[in-house]
This record gives structure tokens, sequence and C-alpha cells, in this order.
């Protein structure tokens, strides 16, 4: 089987950032999935399960209710890792045209007071939330995302070098 773009990533080097996970084409439409990293994988602990769950939801609701953005917005989820989300977009922008975007929707959350759907009407696990832990990973990143403004490297996917033999055979470090 083919590895899949996101395990193509050379998770031993990625840092924090809004990256381009994959572009597809659907009915002569562009869909971009990005990869918005909050913690080094591998390096940093993963986020707060919680606190992760109550960002889901968060942002969701803010990315979802944006003017200007919500008919582009298909989805926004966790990663299984718990190290970042998955966005998915209609169009194929850069990650630095979405980078406003993304520190708007975390700086929002610290103006949160509560957690939206966090019912067991809307929520399949509307016990696990942790908003106060929610609004520290946000502030973290937003606060990052301030500082490295101007690094490229927050924009740019660091790729797997894989060893190809002669006889066109890959060799993989997993």
């Amino acid at each position: 089987m083919d590895l899949i773009p996101s395990f193509s990533v050379d998770h031993t080097a990625i840092i924090p950032g809004i990256f381009v996970s994959r572009q597809d084409s659907v009915a002569e439409s562009v869909i971009t999935t990005y990869d918005i990293r909050l913690t080094r994988p591998n390096r940093e602990p993963a986020i707060d399960v919680a606190a992760m769950h109550s960002l889901e939801h968060l942002i969701a609701t803010f990315l979802r209710n944006d003017p200007e953005w919500k008919d582009e917005i298909i989805y926004w989820g966790p990663m299984g890792c718990l190290t970042g989300f998955y966005l998915i977009l209609k169009g194929g922008r850069s990650p630095s045209e979405i980078y406003d975007l993304i520190l708007r929707s975390f700086r929002s959350v610290e103006d949160a007071q509560e957690v939206p759907g966090a019912t067991a009407v809307n929520c399949g696990n509307y016990l696990m939330h942790n908003l106060g832990m929610a609004k520290w990973y946000a502030a973290r990143f937003a606060d990052y995302l301030d500082e490295n403004r101007e690094n490229p490297a927050i924009f740019e996917y660091p790729k797997t070098e894989r060893l190809v033999t002669d006889d066109g055979m890959s060799f993989y470090d997993s």
C-alpha cells in the first residue's frame, strides 16, 4: 500500500504551524486539507483530551459563523495524535493566506464563557470538556503564531526522505 500524505511528513522535524496536508480536485473545484499543528510531535506532550475536545467545539463554531469564511469551511477536527487539528476548506489557498483566520479563531477562545454544544443532547461526550485548559492552549498557540508571523518554517511542511534502491524498492523508517 502507498503511504498516505500525512504519514510522509517528517514528524521529528515538524514544528507548530499551518501547513497544507493535501489538495484534491473535486468536480472542477479544489479542496485543501490543512494541518494546524499546535505542538511538536513526539517532543511535547499531547494536548489534553478534554481541552482538545473543547477547542474542537469552540473553533468549529467560530469558523462556521465567520462571515467571510463560513461558506468555505468544510471540516474542523482533531488529529488522532492530539498534536493539532485538520481544517478542510474549499479552494487552494496557501497557509499564509489563512494565517489571519487561524489566528483570529484561536484568539476568539479567550472570550469564551462556555463551550458551545457541550450538552448531552448536542455532544457525544459532553462531560469531557475543559474550557480553562482550552483557553491556555489557544493563547499559547496564538502567541506562537504572532511571534513567528515572519518565519516561513511555520508554513512549510518537512517531508521525510525515503531511500529508494536502484531497482525502485522503497525503504521506510517505521
